[in-house]
């Protein structure tokens, strides 16, 4: 039957008008774009932790546990950068279940666009105006980010889009860090050639414009396991993982040659728990080499308030219902633990 048109969309300028960021608010986030800027380019020896729920589901129980972030980020600020994720988009693997916030801003009722849209920028505003944290999306939609580019403070490219030319070339024209995933597949080469797209001017065709971009000095790599051929996940955060990252890095002579170790995914094989130690491993790595040390710039972590996952329509505050994740005693444990260990 083909492609049904249900209604025609605002415009990001449309919706950025209808939601404004003000004053105060814009100054908040260029002050934490320059400081992440300074961790990725080395000027900082900060840490950072872009960490929160797999996928952003109730607005409150989201502020809520930012509020919680806020709190330990306070106690943790002269060596760990926070910064929380309100991933709004979800990509399924065979197309079913949960979409994220954009598509359906009621995990439990139809997909509206329109309110996602609304309901997405206003979460991001909320979490700026009630917390002074910008925050991390992914970018699933290349043509959706304009919605939220005012607000983020990083933006992360999935495992599946990452070989997608659109996606890099839009993260080419980013003014934030763009984390690149390794893809399912675990060819490293795929990612580095991604980065190197990122970093790169560029002119293509974009919500039907004619644009060009300047490259992104910021674009970097992302480690989080793979699948190999039999189905089964194959963690890549090791030492020698590392290690190799660092030689390949190397050859390609990238600019500000950083990495965020994703703690969960393939790299865990989704069992949550491991993150904890998985961060822990990175770190006794970043004191035995020098060079890894310097690539290291954080950590990628799934936590929300309760520990695990839930289906939808259970209904339990603060438990995710796509990836599970660690709870908050554990994460409040773990975010104090990497500070230690940081030295």
């Amino acid at each position: 039957m083909g492609m049904l048109s249900v209604k025609k969309l605002p415009s990001p300028e449309e919706v950025k008008a209808l939601y404004p960021m003000s004053g105060e608010l814009k100054s908040v986030v260029e002050a934490r774009a320059k400081e992440i800027k300074d961790i990725f380019s080395g000027k900082s020896n900060k840490l950072i932790l872009i960490i929160g729920p797999c996928s952003a589901d109730h607005e409150d129980s989201v502020i809520d546990y930012i509020y919680r972030l806020r709190k330990i980020q306070e106690r943790v600020e002269d060596k760990i950068f926070i910064v929380p994720r309100i991933y709004t988009n979800k990509p399924r693997t065979t197309g079913d279940g949960y979409k994220g916030m954009l598509h359906q801003p009621d995990p439990e009722n139809k997909p509206d666009m329109y309110k996602g849209l609304v309901t997405i920028r206003e979460l991001h505003l909320r979490a700026i105006r009630e917390t002074g944290f910008s925050c991390a999306d992914e970018m699933l939609y290349p043509e959706n980010d304009r919605y939220l580019n005012d607000l983020l403070c990083y933006v992360a490219v999935g495992a599946r889009s990452v070989e997608n030319q659109q996606h890099r070339l839009t993260a080419s024209g980013l003014d934030t860090p763009v984390g690149m995933k390794n893809p399912t597949s675990g060819d490293i080469s795929v990612m580095m050639n991604s980065i190197t797209a990122a970093q790169h001017k560029h002119t293509f065709i974009y919500r039907g414009e004619e644009v060009n971009t300047e490259g992104n000095p910021f674009a970097h790599a992302i480690l989080r396991g793979y699948v190999n051929k039999q189905g089964q996940s194959i963690p890549n955060y090791h030492f020698e993982d590392l290690i190799h990252l660092c030689e390949v890095y190397s050859e390609h002579k990238l600019l500000n040659p950083a990495l965020i170790v994703d703690t969960n995914h393939s790299n865990s094989g989704k069992k949550y728990l491991e993150q904890i130690r998985i961060a822990k491993e990175v770190l006794h790595s970043c004191r035995h080499s020098r060079d890894i040390n310097n690539l290291v710039k954080g950590f990628m972590i799934e936590s929300y308030i309760e520990d695990g996952a839930q289906k939808i329509g259970e209904g339990i505050y603060g438990k995710s219902i796509t990836d599970p994740c660690l709870g908050w005693e554990k994460t409040e444990r773990l975010i104090l633990d990497i500070a230690d260990l940081r030295g």
